[in-house]
């Protein structure tokens, strides 16, 4: 049994911060394993083998727009989060290797997105869920001490010209693209994540229960409570 918890729009460095307590939390047995689900304010990650020049915009132009850019401690290359794309962390203990949790992980939102009628696929050789020729989901993990850490970012109703500042995940002539471009419309980032929650159980194998993160609450979002610390 694991838990998960919905905890709205969350500002990137207090959510890595979360996630590395977690991960202790959960190595020395105080808490359960869980998968966190929320949103980022605009911000653009480099994983561990980013290409510092595939941020196409000095550092203060991008600030300039609203966007922060952060090193990060996941794998992969350069991606962009914003409001309206649903960003989830399973931190979760890996039972059978990283590549199992990734294909778990991609399954879920493969299979989400079928039931709107959207053929998408993993591919494992350019981490992602693809509609054709085009990314819908980025995934990167860190893994330590047998824990994982970061997960994936499904973009939903995403502004998608924040992709413009980079090359997603290193990736020239890749598309990026969205559910609201795909259909016309995308839910709620918090409708998709509870709509998530029976897929996750599914595909890892663990039942999940909802749960409150400590000092988070729907009145009081992390983001919030972060800032104003």
């Amino acid at each position: 049994m694991a838990d998960w918890s919905w905890l709205g729009r969350v500002a990137y460095g207090p959510a890595l911060e979360l996630q590395e307590q977690i991960r202790n939390e959960i190595l020395v047995g105080r808490r359960r394993e869980i998968l966190l689900l929320l949103e980022h304010p605009a911000v653009i990650t480099l994983g561990r083998h980013a290409d510092p020049a595939h941020v196409l915009l000095p550092i203060p132009a991008l600030r300039a727009q609203g966007i922060e850019v952060c090193q990060t401690s996941r794998g992969g290359d350069v991606t962009f989060h914003g409001p309206g794309q649903l960003v989830g962390y399973p931190i979760f203990r890996l039972r059978r290797g990283v590549r199992a949790y990734m294909q778990a992980m991609a399954t879920s939102i493969v299979e989400w997105l079928a039931r709107l009628g959207l053929a998408a696929e993993w591919r494992a050789s350019t981490p992602g869920v693809w509609l054709a020729s085009e990314k819908i989901c980025a995934l990167g993990v860190q893994v330590r001490h047998g824990i994982a850490t970061h997960g994936f970012a499904l973009n939903l109703g995403v502004d998608l010209d924040g992709f413009s500042a980079i090359i997603p995940c290193g990736l020239r002539g890749a598309g990026v693209t969205s559910l609201a471009r795909q259909i016309g419309s995308a839910p709620p980032p918090e409708v998709v994540a509870r709509s998530l929650i029976g897929l996750f159980e599914k595909n890892f194998g663990v039942q999940l229960v909802e749960a409150r993160v400590p000092g988070c609450n729907r009145t009081a979002p992390l983001t919030r409570m972060m800032e104003a610390s």
